[in-house]
């Protein structure tokens, strides 16, 4: 205990002992018991009154400590990541060329320039983390990953468990093939041979718009599908636009281009539920990013062509 509290609780202990002391004295002493009751009641009242002020100032002193604390806390997603100094992004590892493994088996990819794009604008270090299809939206919930920028696109369902930011790249279903394959729209494929991939989006949407005439070749998986097209069984090839850009970069002799799509389905990052201020920055970046060309230039980099227009979101 302070020299200043043992003194003056002290003295409060030691003011009966006093009394009493007083008390076996002569009667010309009686003044002077009265005089010291009445000093050692001020006393009490003193060490009183100091007790419940120290006893409040200590209550204050936790309260604003308390606060203080608090207030240096980050309050959401985009501030602990800051605080943080990283953020991890899931990134696709077997979808080239949105992402993939090199030679060196390092990742690259569409998907991972943006997610570098993203980190440097946040000024924070990258984290990759390799994902696949399955993955990508239950890591985001359980908070294994910050964001998913893996080729992930909208839909009703997907929205109940996690939030998309606006579009940030290009992804299609289309008919591509040769430029001496003249086909401009759905009616010119009469009389084409085309390769798909069966019970995919690609099978569905083509034999709901291909005419009568059109010869529809239906193979079992995406390589077999490719096959039929590089070896000369058909003369097109109904896929994804990311895997006619792998196609093309593999076969540059092939000239293969877009004839039409058939159906567009932009991807978008993924954002758990809940973040509004991480989604608005991210909404933010690919704004910044999109006017800037960098996007543009990514695209051309790893799809072959320009950035098409994207939807708003």
């Amino acid at each position: 205990m302070p020299k200043f509290f043992r003194s003056l609780f002290g003295q409060v202990l030691l003011a009966p002992r006093a009394l009493r002391r007083a008390r076996h004295r002569p009667i010309a002493h009686r003044h002077e018991v009265t005089q010291m009751r009445s000093t050692h009641a001020f006393r009490y009242f003193q060490a009183l009154l100091v007790g419940i002020l120290v006893g409040l100032l200590c209550v204050w002193a936790g309260t604003a400590k308390a606060q203080d604390t608090t207030a240096i806390q980050p309050v959401n997603a985009l501030d602990r990541i800051i605080a943080a100094g990283v953020i991890r992004i899931a990134v696709p590892n077997d979808l080239a060329p949105f992402g993939s493994a090199d030679a060196k088996g390092k990742p690259e990819g569409y998907d991972i320039d943006v997610a570098r794009l993203l980190a440097e604008d946040l000024g924070v270090k990258l984290d990759l983390i390799p994902v696949i299809s399955v993955n990508r939206i239950p890591w985001l919930m359980s908070g294994h990953v910050d964001l998913v920028i893996a080729n992930l696109g909208v839909s009703p369902e997907r929205a109940k468990a996690i939030a998309f930011s606006a579009p940030y790249a290009s992804f299609f279903s289309g008919v591509f093939g040769s430029p001496i394959v003249n086909v401009k729209s759905p009616a010119d494929l009469q009389g084409k041979k085309l390769a798909v991939t069966r019970n995919t989006l690609e099978d569905r949407e083509l034999s709901r718009l291909a005419p009568k005439g059109a010869e529809i070749m239906r193979l079992e998986d995406s390589n077999a599908t490719i096959l039929a097209f590089l070896s000369g069984q058909a003369d097109l090839i109904v896929t994804g636009n990311s895997v006619a850009a792998v196609i093309a970069k593999k076969n540059p002799e092939k000239k293969i281009e877009n004839k039409f799509t058939i159906r567009e389905s932009p991807p978008s990052i993924g954002v758990r539920q809940g973040e509004p201020d991480l989604l608005n920055w991210v909404n933010a970046f690919i704004y910044y990013r999109k006017l800037g060309g960098d996007l543009d230039q990514l695209s051309r980099k790893w799809f072959g062509e320009p950035l098409r227009p994207l939807p708003p979101f």
